[in-house]
Order: structure tokens, then C-alpha cells, then sequence
């Protein structure tokens, strides 16, 4: 018998605002609408980041007011 691969569902993908890491040498970043705050710092070396974009799968976060809610408004 054969055995063949079944092909895999394609992952859809769009452009997406990330934080990314000022540090060289770096590689932290994270969502836009994953953070907790307004300007993120790095979780690995604790340096401020910038915004930017990435082409990233498609991932929905349920809680759209993330930001405001860990500053308890």
C-alpha cells in the first residue's frame, strides 16, 4: 500500500502591529493586542519597543480591551 501525505490546510496569514524589542541582539516581540500596556517593555531585557508590522497567522484575542483593563479602567 501507499502511504501519502494528506496536504495540510493553509494557514491564513495577514499583516499584523507587533512591539519588537529595541535591544541588539534581541528577539522579544509580542501582538499589538496581546499587550498590557500602551508601550511594552521587553520581557527578556526589560528595554522599551517599538511598534511595527509582520505578516503573522491569523489569531483573534477575545478580550479586545486588554489595555484598559490591566489599568483598571
Amino acid at each position: 500500500m501507499y502511504y501519502s501525505k494528506k496536504k495540510e490546510a493553509e494557514v491564513p496569514v495577514e499583516m499584523t502591529a507587533v512591539w519588537h524589542c529595541t535591544q541588539d541582539g534581541c528577539n522579544g516581540w509580542m501582538r499589538d493586542n496581546f499587550a498590557f500596556e500602551e508601550v511594552p517593555t521587553c520581557h527578556f531585557c526589560h528595554t522599551p519597543m517599538v511598534s511595527g508590522m509582520r505578516e503573522l497567522p491569523v489569531l483573534v484575542n477575545t478580550r479586545e480591551i486588554q489595555k484598559s483593563v490591566s489599568k483598571g479602567k
